[in-house]
């Protein structure tokens, strides 16, 4: 193995490390070592999503578009191996839980196990380094998926969420549902998977988080047998998503069969973000923002809890990605347009009198106690800490980060993000005809 560069970094604050390295394929690596533990967790992940649906190919001129749908399709179709097995198998035999996600802008190939670390290290980087399309499993696999979209398609829970993106973005893709439709994943083939592949799945464009009792020079030869160093493509251009400020409309609602309404309070983020600081400053202030005005020990929702608008399912988040952001506020109940009403009003009052010092550093504690307890736990360490480093975020420094936030960034961004003349409601009704048939 070739000599490897590898950086440590140490938070005292935390008292926590992170040891860092860049393959010689590009890869880069990054080690959160806890010493002691019986349980590892490895997440491998290439920044491509769903909303990556046009991109110029490395050396090439002309822009590349493909269906809908196709990052999740590829994440089915990389676990299938040339001899009929599947790598899931592989995983199960040496006592390992194994998964992979497909989200707007990340697809990860994740794996926990208490033994056999590296043999199923192993594992992970050969089979997502090593992909097998033939036109007869890629049409097995569209009927597959056929079948989980149409499940999708009455989930209530999803598609209020995508409801709400449909009624906020007017061209951006995060509007599209990550499985794409069953019209658009008839169009793929194996040719556009292998392209995808080509492009999205080098090595430069992809990292590995692993946390546990790890030695990262052990990783970096395990890389070595199964990356080649010559696979990095560089740099994929992304066209830029010309979107405009205004929601395409306030209202949205469906009919499918729940007990209760269900809602969800949109508002769109159009800022395009370079990753780092400044992504970093305005989700932290979004957060801040959330917790004050939203959450569970708020004013505001014992009232709407104590009134019965709402019940424990009610909660806020935050979604800020370097080509899209969002947030959204929802739950259950039985009038969500007087939540929306009413939520809509405590933000006017809010953005009136601005939140006080007192508010806000309330809520960066409960910032900091809640990125302490990631890091007592392996997944929900590989989990959140691979986005943030897509994000050109060190995770150790979040911490600091959440201290140095201003208040006046705070209050800026409340009045700018949580435009009352630009947000939408989202709701899902109860559907009388499905309760009339069943009687």
């Amino acid at each position: 193995m070739g000599g490897y560069n590898i950086e440590r970094l140490y938070s005292e604050n935390l008292d926590e490390e992170m040891l860092f390295a860049t393959h010689s394929s590009g890869l880069r690596v990054y080690v959160f070592p806890k010493k002691g533990f019986s349980k590892y967790y490895a997440i491998y992940g290439t920044d491509y999503g769903s909303t990556d649906r046009e991109f110029v190919v490395p050396g090439e001129n002309q822009t590349t578009v493909v269906p809908d749908g196709i990052a999740h399709f590829l994440e089915h179709k990389m676990f299938e191996q040339p001899d009929g097995s599947n790598a899931f198998d592989s995983f199960a035999l040496t006592g390992a839980s194994s998964n992979a996600f497909t989200s707007f802008d990340l697809t990860a190939y994740l794996f926990s196990c208490t033994d056999k670390f590296y043999e199923n290290l192993d594992i992970l980087i050969d089979f997502v380094n090593h992909p097998y399309f033939t036109k007869e499993n890629v049409e097995k696999e569209q009927g597959i998926i056929g079948q989980e979209i149409k499940m999708y398609d009455d989930d209530p829970g999803w598609r209020v969420f995508f409801n709400t993106l449909t009624a906020l973005f007017h061209n951006n893709p995060v509007k599209i549902d990550i499985a794409g439709t069953v019209d658009s994943i008839a169009e793929i083939d194996d040719d556009v998977l292998y392209k995808c592949y080509n492009t999205f799945y080098n090595p430069g464009n992809m990292i590995l988080v692993l946390a546990g009792d790890i030695e990262i020079q052990k990783v970096l030869e395990s890389l070595d047998k199964h990356i080649s160093s010559d696979r990095n493509l560089g740099i994929i251009e992304r066209p830029k998503i010309a979107e405009p400020e205004s929601r395409v409309k306030e209202f949205t609602e469906q009919k499918l069969v729940v007990s209760q309404p269900m809602f969800q309070i949109g508002f769109k983020d159009i800022t395009p973000f370079n990753g780092g600081e400044e992504l970093l400053c305005r989700e932290i202030s979004t957060d801040i923002i959330l917790d004050i005005l939203f959450g569970k020990s708020s004013d505001f929702y014992m009232e709407l809890y104590s009134d019965g608008l709402i019940d424990s399912s009610f909660g806020a988040e935050t979604e800020l990605e370097k080509r899209y952001g969002f947030t959204m506020i929802g739950g259950e109940s039985k009038d969500p347009k007087e939540v929306y009403r009413r939520v809509k009003e405590h933000i006017k009052k809010a953005q009136d009198t601005g939140l006080s010092h007192d508010e806000i550093e309330r809520a960066k504690k409960v910032a900091k106690a809640s990125l302490i307890k990631v890091f007592n736990s392996i997944e929900a360490m590989g989990n959140s800490f691979i986005r943030l480093l897509l994000k050109g975020v060190n995770p150790l420094e979040y911490a600091a980060a959440i201290d140095s936030v201003p208040d006046v960034a705070v209050n800026e961004r409340l009045k700018n993000h949580f435009d009352l003349s630009n947000c939408v409601l989202s709701t899902i009704l109860p559907d009388d005809s499905q309760n009339e048939g069943e009687k």
